[in-house]
């Protein structure tokens, strides 16, 4: 009789945690970034901000649709190449997730942008700047960041009225990124008088620039404008101090607007001559952003480059965005994401009907010392 009561009582408690665990729904938000390669320690900053979320979010407790929610991060390695970048892409959309939070790059964005689009899957970038990304009229593609219009614009204008520099050379990666902020700037710096005296190319993956920096001092320009990223910002200002170009001024966009620059300038005076342009507020000035940068730093140590609030944020939105349509299905949810007003980190974050963010801020950098400082 004993025996028969503790089975029913073992039966009892294993249908109860039976009801418990059907009642609990995993859901799983993407992320795509390079973590492998010379980009990968912004990949990887990309990624800890999903993380932080998902665990904030889990800690939180969550109920959609009547069911605890329990979300996961499906991580994935674009190594900051387009044709990775859509596998990656394709790869989310064959495991269901109910959003994507990506990419960085927006040469993989763009592609990936269209896959995401097919398969019915939001996307929220808040790293890729290129204007071109919203264009398509994907209603599954959201930026919370400024696009390049705005840092290439801003950096012009800083150059021509503040600097009243009259000269420029343009040096660019070929990349989506770095062609697009690149021709921003000419545009705007042509517009307010500026001189173009050279235009050079190189790739992504170059770390010797002695033939073009040679070709521009040749042309003795007030500054150089450079698209593209830190692993060639870096390389590149060492090579212009051994040129003698110490007093050329170096813009550049968030690509190369990092902590990292510092160490891959190794030491290169010419990192004081940098003014860089960022999407978004300052840390100081984001509405959390010195709260939330502490509780990154004791959970990342010295792993903080520029990206990881956009993507926390981006991953509270997209919940934010199931919560007020009470469903994790993206059917469902995603047109709530237009409609958004939320208070993130970063910012106040409400959409145009493109999906680019209303009224984004930017904020300029120089470096002291071989800190970044905004200006």
């Amino acid at each position: 009789m004993q025996l028969k009561l503790k089975l029913t009582v073992v039966a009892a408690i294993a249908a109860v945690a039976g009801m418990a665990s059907a009642q609990e729904q995993v859901v799983k938000i993407g992320h795509v970034a390079p973590v492998s390669g010379a980009q990968a320690h912004y990949g990887k900053d990309n990624e800890n901000g999903a993380r932080m979320a998902i665990e904030v979010l889990n800690a939180e407790g969550v109920t959609i649709g009547g069911k605890k929610i329990k979300f996961e991060l499906q991580a994935e390695d674009d190594a900051a190449d387009p044709k990775q970048g859509t596998a990656a892409a394709q790869k989310l959309c064959d495991s269901k997730v109910a959003g994507v939070v990506g990419h960085l790059n927006s040469g993989t964005t763009i592609p990936a942008s269209k896959v995401y689009n097919d398969c019915g899957i939001p996307m929220v970038t808040g790293a890729a700047t290129n204007p071109n990304l919203t264009k398509p009229g994907y209603k599954t593609t959201f930026r919370i960041i400024a696009n390049d219009n705005a840092l290439g614009g801003g950096l012009a204008a800083y150059a021509a009225d503040t600097l009243k520099l009259k000269t420029v050379a343009i040096i660019d990666d070929r990349t989506a990124y770095g062609q697009g902020v690149a021709n921003v700037f000419k545009a705007i710096a042509s517009e307010k008088g500026m001189k173009v005296v050279d235009e050079q190319f190189t790739t992504d993956k170059a770390t010797d620039f002695m033939a073009i920096l040679t070709a521009i001092k040749s042309k003795n320009p007030d500054a150089i404008f450079f698209g593209g990223m830190d692993p060639q910002a870096g390389p590149m200002l060492r090579q212009m101090e051994q040129l003698g170009m110490a007093n050329v001024k170096y813009f550049g966009g968030d690509g190369v607007c990092t902590s990292e620059i510092a160490k891959l300038a190794a030491g290169a005076k010419t990192l004081g001559n940098v003014i860089c342009a960022e999407g978004g507020a300052s840390l100081a000035k984001m509405p959390g952003g010195m709260a939330w940068k502490a509780k990154y730093d004791a959970k990342y140590p010295g792993q903080f480059q520029v990206y990881s609030p956009y993507t926390y944020d981006a991953t509270m939105l997209l919940v934010d965005a199931m919560k007020r349509a009470n469903s994790v299905d993206p059917k469902v949810y995603t047109a709530e994401i237009g409609k958004s007003n939320f208070k993130g980190v970063t910012a106040n974050i409400a959409f145009e009907p493109t999906g680019e963010m209303k009224n984004p801020a930017i904020t300029l950098y120089v470096y002291k010392d071989g800190k970044k400082t905004p200006l």
